[in-house]
């Protein structure tokens, strides 16, 4: 680890450790991160029809879809996953849909989830229709397109009754397949259980071309999924699968139980979740994701024995032991322009708690 990246893990542990300093020093990682010395100062029209290019869309899945791949493979989801009993496969009701671009699926969620229990991964699964040639567009004298892009949103509704999304997944779907596909929404059922409100889960399903032109975008058009069609009555509707740990049965091993919070455990790994989307600093500039769990160390440490300690050895105490990257899409001002950009930032999830020596 060279000397930048131990002064973030450092200053990372404060972050996490110290309720009081999390914002101010969230900030400074941040800005540090970036390369920035303030936050950028943005005016309205800067952030007026915003649109996330598909280079930096497709830039930022990447960079998620691999720290979700790491994550499954720790020990702390025991290798267990369970759907839920009766609700696997759990059906959306499709509030919108103009076939050409975009679906608004709606999900009733509550009481889905059995109590102490961890959502561990949700797919979002989509029936593509059977291509209907008569939905391509004249061929002419371009080069070839085979897939088009579908993203999936997460919709939150504001208190103004605005809608702000969170882009969740995107993929590139054959144009000329027909069948299943299935979309990782982890993401999403995890904003869902932060949301105070408990109201049903709202996602909208984008489809674009896969690359810029009019061409592209005139073929992609012919991307149709289930809607409420009535001529869509044999073909499946929008489903949404939950897996969920038992926490009775498979505590993730290091994280934190209840008593925690109470400061009656040893080292664990305590959640701590971050809202870009509360944080007067990041609300703006920060595009994406809307937040992150970022855990905190929390507990107690066993002290060597006295002699230990008369030859110099240190408390113990409890600390980060293992880190992984936030992928993020941000607003960055270079000169006169305002360009959107993605970044990946090291050490920014608590991965392990460990009791360290000091010194």
């Amino acid at each position: 680890m060279d000397l930048r990246c131990a002064w973030m893990l450092c200053v990372l542990c404060l972050v996490l450790t110290v309720q009081a300093f999390t914002e101010e020093g969230f900030k400074e990682v941040v800005l540090k991160q970036l390369g920035l010395s303030e936050v950028p100062k943005l005016h309205k029209r800067d952030l007026v029809n915003l649109v996330i290019p598909d280079h930096v869309k497709s830039k930022y899945m990447s960079m998620l879809k691999r720290q979700r791949v790491k994550r499954r493979a720790l020990p702390s989801l025991a290798g267990i996953l369970r759907g839920i009993p009766g609700h696997t496969g759990m059906t959306g009701e499709v509030l919108y849909s103009d076939t050409t671009t975009r679906q608004k699926l709606m999900f009733d969620m509550e009481g889905r989830i059995p109590k102490n229990s961890e959502v561990t991964m949700a797919e979002l699964k989509l029936f593509k229709k059977p291509l209907d040639r008569a939905d391509l567009p004249s061929k002419q004298f371009h080069r070839p397109v085979s897939n088009a892009r579908v993203s999936v949103y997460w919709v939150q509704r504001q208190h103004d009754g605005t809608n702000r999304t969170s882009l969740i997944d995107s993929r590139l779907v054959p144009i000329r397949d027909s069948g299943w596909k299935s979309f990782d929404v982890t993401q999403a059922v995890h904003y869902w259980l932060r949301n105070k409100r408990r109201e049903p889960m709202f996602l909208e399903v984008w489809i674009e071309g896969e690359r810029v032109g009019s061409y592209a975008s005139e073929m992609a058009k012919a991307v149709r999924f289930t809607s409420q069609d009535p001529k869509d009555k044999g073909l499946g509707k929008p489903e949404l699968v939950l897996y969920t740990l038992n926490l009775d049965d498979y505590g993730s091993p290091g994280d934190c139980r209840e008593e925690a919070a109470m400061g009656k455990s040893t080292c664990c790994r305590q959640k701590h979740y971050i809202s870009f989307r509360e944080l007067p600093w990041g609300q703006h500039w920060i595009l994406e994701p809307a937040g992150f769990q970022a855990y905190r160390c929390s507990g107690s440490c066993l002290q060597p024995p006295r002699a230990l300690r008369r030859l110099g050895s240190g408390q113990r105490s409890c600390a980060v032991a293992g880190s992984s990257s936030l992928p993020i899409i941000y607003l960055a001002k270079r000169g006169n322009r305002t360009e959107i950009e993605a970044a990946e930032f090291p050490d920014m999830v608590v991965e392990r708690c460990s009791c360290i020596t000091d010194g």
